[in-house]
This record gives structure tokens, sequence and C-alpha cells, in this order.
């Protein structure tokens, strides 16, 4: 149990890489470096997916990155419905990202998403595009009259709402990705050593990928409410 609570700190632990020598050094954490690699590798990757690309005669790679463009695209307009359209390039950004971060341990990184401020950071930034999302479909003064929808008593809870919602966004992707740890530390403790490489197929590619894609689920439904 000593070992499974001194893993678990450690998981937690966030280092310091490196210090700008600024405003009294500014720390650049783990989690922010393994972020610029992941920015990097998506943005090398974009370039070479969008060399060459030909309307008459489109290659078979053009076809499939074609194809996954547009399953995002209408995965992501049922989501959030038609008045919702403008923000599906930032779900589609924040879906590859977790996605990455997620998976990204593999290949023996830390992922970010195990930094409660990347998570918080992710909420937070979902929260304001909801909220401003809101404002534009409905105009300030009907933006700050749906507080008070269906009924003006209940005007506390919708505003607690607002709060809540990235708190809850925030502690679910943490907290499933953390307790995926948990579990198979858990898991190496009592049983053989070829079950535990099983499980870690499944925490840590299909877990993975399904908190990307319950992350931006919840951000698009509550896109759409907030404009419809």
């Amino acid at each position: 149990m000593d070992a499974l609570v001194e893993g678990l700190m450690e998981e937690l632990n966030c280092e310091t890489v490196f210090t700008i020598p600024l405003f009294g050094g500014i720390p650049v954490y783990e989690s922010v470096v393994v972020t610029w690699i992941i920015m990097a590798a998506v943005f090398l990757l974009c370039i070479l997916l969008s060399r060459n690309l030909s309307v008459e005669n489109p290659s078979r790679r053009q076809v499939v990155v074609e194809t996954a463009i547009k399953g995002l695209n209408d995965f992501f307009t049922e989501t959030v419905g038609e008045k919702g359209k403008a923000y599906i390039p930032y779900l589609s950004a924040i879906a590859i990202y977790i996605g990455i971060a997620n998976l990204i341990g593999l290949l023996g990184f830390k992922p970010p998403t195990k930094d409660m401020n990347v998570t918080a950071t992710l909420a937070l930034m979902s929260i304001v595009l909801i909220e401003v999302a809101g404002i534009r479909a409905r105009g300030t003064k009907g933006w700050l009259k749906s507080f008070a929808e269906p009924m003006p008593i209940i005007l506390p809870i919708n505003i607690l709402e607002v709060f809540i919602k990235p708190l809850s966004l925030c502690m679910r992707l943490f907290g499933n990705v953390l307790g995926s740890f948990v579990i198979m530390e858990l898991l190496k403790m009592v049983v053989p050593a070829v079950l535990p490489a099983v499980f870690s197929c499944y925490f840590d590619i299909f877990d993975g990928l399904i908190q990307a894609y319950v992350f931006v689920f919840l951000t698009g439904l509550f896109i759409k409410e907030a404009t419809e």
C-alpha cells in the first residue's frame, strides 16, 4: 500500500523541466513541455497530410484525411446543432489534443491530463466559449435573461451552474485518468504479471479515447443548450 501511495504522489507531482529567467523565474512544468511536443507533432502531421492535395485526382491519403474530417464534422454537427457549427474547429482540436495526451503515456511521457492545471484550463476554456456562444446567439440581454428561465426563483441555481460546469468537466477528466492509474497499480499488486498488461491496453488506449469523447461531447451539448 505504501508503494501505491508513493506511486500516486509521483504521478500527481508535476516536475519543473526548466525555468525561464524572467520576473524572478517562470517555471515550465513537464505537462507544458509535453503539450508543446504534442502541438509540434500535430503541426508537422498537418503539413504532411495537406501536401499535394488535388480535386481531380485525390490520393488515398487525401481520401482518408477527408473522410476523417467529414466524420468529425458530422458528429459535432449532430451534437451542437446548426447554430453551433462555428465551434466545431475548437471541439475537434480539443478532441485531438486530449486523445493524444491520454495516449502519449504509451511512448513513455507523462500524460498532461494527469496535471489538474491542464484539465482545469481546458474546462475553463470550454465554459468561456459556451458562455460566449450564448451571448452571440441571444445577445447580452437575452443571455442575462436566460438565468431567470424558466422561472426567476431558480436564478441562484442557474448562476451556480456556470461554476459547476467547469468543475464537473475538470474533475471528470482528471479523476478518470488518475483513477485508471490507481486501478492498474492495484491489479499489479494482486494478480499475475500477464493480466495487468491486458487491462493496460484498456486503460491506456480505450479509456483514454473515451475520456476525450466524453469531454468534447459534454462541451458540445452545453454549446447547443446555450445557442438554442
